[in-house]
C-alpha cells in the first residue's frame, strides 16, 4: 500500500544544492524529482534552498504531492523544512517541521536544536521531545546537505546520527563507487551511496552528480532487496 510517510522520508534524501567547494558555497535553486512507488508513477517532488536571512541562515524545503488515482486519497501538500546555519564548514540545524498538510497534528514534526545544551526539542506526532544531540546530528533535511559537503572534501561519511521524529538514530553509510546513468539532463557520471540502520533491512541509495556539484539526480530505497520508491530528477533551475 503506498505510504505517504515513507514518500516524505525518501523525498527529504533527495538534495539539490548547488555548493562549490572552496569555500562552500549555496546558491538559490529549484528542483523537481519525479517519484514512483514500486514501478507506478505517483507524483513529484519539489525541492528548494534559499537564504532564509541575511544572518547566515539557510532555509531548506521539500514539497511533495501526489497526482492521479493518489491525489484523490493523498490531496494535501506534503512538506518538511529545515533552517540550518554553517559553523566552521560544518552544517548545524536550527529547526526542523514536517507537515503532513492535513488540519490533524497526528503526523506533524516540530524539532528545535539548542546546541549549547546539546538537546533536541519539540513534538513529533502530539509527542514530546526531549533528546541528547550526538556531534553533528542532523535532521531529514539537513542530513542532505550534510551528504553533500561531505562529499566535496572526498570524505564520504561512515555513520551520521539523524534526529528522526523522537529519537535520535544511527545510519551506516557505503561508498558504492561511481555509475553513469540516463537522466532527463542527460547521461551523468555519478558516485552513489547507500544507506541503512544497523541490521536494517531497508537500503536508500542517492547517486550524486559530480558535474552539477554533487546534486543527486537519483534516489531509490529498497527493502529486502525489492525497489518501493525511486525518484529521478526531471528539472534543475538556478
Amino acid at each position: 500500500m503506498f505510504n505517504p510517510r515513507a514518500w516524505l522520508s525518501l523525498s527529504a534524501l533527495a538534495l539539490s544544492a548547488l555548493v562549490q567547494a572552496q569555500p562552500p558555497e549555496f546558491k538559490p535553486f529549484a528542483v523537481r524529482y519525479e517519484v514512483q512507488w514500486r514501478g507506478i508513477q505517483v507524483g513529484t517532488s519539489d525541492l528548494e534552498l534559499k537564504a532564509a536571512d541575511e544572518s547566515g541562515v539557510f532555509e531548506y524545503i521539500s514539497r511533495s504531492n501526489a497526482r492521479g488515482i493518489f491525489h484523490i486519497v493523498f490531496s494535501d501538500e506534503i512538506t518538511q523544512t529545515s533552517r540550518f546555519v554553517l559553523r566552521e564548514g560544518r552544517v548545524q540545524p536550527l529547526t526542523f517541521r514536517g507537515d503532513d498538510g492535513s488540519p490533524s497534528t497526528e503526523k506533524d514534526v516540530s524539532l528545535d536544536f539548542d546546541w549549547a545544551a546539546s538537546r533536541v526539542k519539540g513534538v513529533s506526532e502530539n509527542k514530546p521531545v526531549d533528546l541528547a544531540l550526538k556531534p553533528d546530528t542532523q535532521d531529514p533535511m539537513s542530513v542532505q546537505v550534510h551528504l553533500m559537503l561531505a562529499l566535496l572534501s572526498n570524505q564520504a561519511p561512515k555513520t551520521v546520527w539523524l534526529a528522526d521524529k523522537d529519537e535520535v538514530k544511527e545510519f551506516l553509510y557505503t561508498d558504492e563507487g561511481t555509475r553513469r546513468i540516463k537522466t532527463a539532463l542527460g547521461e551523468l557520471d555519478t558516485v552513489v551511496l547507500a544507506s541503512r540502520r544497523p541490521g536494517g533491512n531497508r537500503i536508500t541509495r542517492l547517486w550524486f552528480a559530480p558535474s552539477l556539484g554533487f546534486v543527486p539526480v537519483q534516489a531509490q530505497r529498497t527493502r529486502d532487496g525489492k525497489v518501493e520508491f525511486t525518484m529521478t530528477i526531471k528539472t534543475l533551475k538556478r
